[in-house]
C-alpha cells in the first residue's frame, strides 16, 4: 500500500530539497577546492565558469523541484530526476568538450535542439504523467536522430558517437518511469 505524499499548505512537500540543492552547492565549490588545495590539479576555473555553472544548476535545481511540486509518485519524481540530470549533463558536456569534435563544433547545436524538443514537449504535455512519458521518448529518439546526423554530416570518432547515443538511455529510461507512473494515475 502506497503511503499519501506529506503535504504542507496544500501543496507536497519535497523531502529531496535540501539533497538537492545542498548538491548543487557541492558540485559549484568542488572546483575551487580543487583549485585551491590541489594546484597542480589542472582545474584552472575563472569566475565566468563559476557563474555558469551556478546558474545552471540552479536551472536544474528549479526544474527538477518544478516536477517534484506537480506529481507525488515516487516513479514520476524519479522519471523528472532522471530527465533533468540528462538535460543537465547534455550541457555540461557540450560547454566542456562538446558531445562531438569539440565544444566548437556546429553539430552539437543538434543536442541543444534535443533539449529545446523536451522541454517543449514536456509543457506541451502539462507536465503530466501520460504525456511526458511520450516528451521524453521523442528526446531519446531525437537524441539518436542528432548522433546520426553527426556522424553522416562529420569525421568524428566511434567513441563519441557511441558515448553521444548512450544519452538517449535516460531519456527512454525516464519515458519508462513516467509511463509507469501514469499508470499509476488510471
Amino acid at each position: 500500500m502506497q503511503q499519501a505524499p506529506a503535504m504542507d499548505n496544500g501543496r507536497l512537500r519535497n523531502r529531496l530539497r535540501p539533497w538537492i540543492w545542498g548538491g548543487a552547492a557541492v558540485l559549484l565549490a568542488l572546483p575551487a577546492v580543487a583549485m585551491r588545495w590541489f594546484p597542480g590539479s589542472g582545474v584552472d576555473w575563472s569566475v565566468g565558469d563559476f557563474v555558469v555553472m551556478g546558474a545552471l544548476l540552479a536551472f536544474a535545481a528549479g526544474l527538477y523541484e518544478l516536477g517534484a511540486r506537480h506529481g507525488g509518485q515516487l516513479a514520476y519524481r524519479a522519471g523528472i530526476g532522471l530527465a533533468v540530470l540528462t538535460g543537465f549533463l547534455t550541457v555540461w558536456v557540450n560547454l566542456a568538450v562538446g558531445m562531438l569534435g569539440d565544444e566548437g563544433d556546429a553539430v552539437n547545436l543538434l543536442f541543444a535542439g534535443v533539449l529545446v524538443l523536451a522541454i517543449g514537449a514536456a509543457l506541451a504535455a502539462r507536465l503530466r504523467a501520460a504525456g511526458m512519458d511520450q516528451a521524453m521518448a521523442l528526446a531519446g529518439i531525437a537524441q539518436l536522430l542528432a548522433v546520426g546526423i553527426g556522424a553522416a554530416t562529420g569525421d568524428y570518432r566511434m567513441n563519441e558517437l557511441v558515448l553521444s547515443a548512450c544519452f538517449a538511455l535516460p531519456w527512454c529510461a525516464s519515458a519508462l518511469l513516467f509511463r509507469y507512473a501514469a499508470a499509476g494515475e488510471a
